[in-house]
């Protein structure tokens, strides 16, 4: 078997209204609603395709249960995304009523990263490459 690349990232929402606006303003366009799938597919320009799942039954009371509480359950914790520039990304999404939640940091290989949290508490790292 070979992987060729990674297809597109499966998120569990709450509200797809609320969903797909917050995305949208991440550059996201809607290219797929299928409501007999309950799904609404959305990509960026560069590619990158979001499957949101309209399925949450529980917001866990605003806590992303990986994340904020404090017993440690496996799972994905984030999703990075490639940035040109970390400052100019955290400027942007400061812009449009986004808070950064953490950042900027730079790690050992030389990435720098901000994050933030979608409507639904699941975090997003955008990485500027050294």
């Amino acid at each position: 078997m070979k992987i060729k690349r990674l297809d597109h990232i499966g998120i569990r929402v709450m509200d797809f209204f609320v969903a797909i606006h917050f995305y949208q303003k991440l550059g996201f366009t809607v290219t797929r609603n299928d409501t007999k799938e309950h799904v609404v597919v959305l990509k960026n320009d560069s590619g990158v395709e979001l499957n949101l799942l309209d399925s949450g039954d529980s917001n866990n009371n605003k806590k992303n249960i990986l994340m904020d509480v404090e017993q440690k359950f496996p799972g994905y914790t984030h999703y990075a995304v490639e940035v040109d520039s970390v400052e100019n990304a955290k400027h942007y999404l400061e812009s449009i009523g986004l808070q950064i939640t953490q950042g900027p940091v730079t790690f050992g290989d030389g990435k720098t990263s901000i994050f933030i949290r979608d409507p639904d508490k699941n975090v997003i790292e955008f990485t500027q490459l050294p």
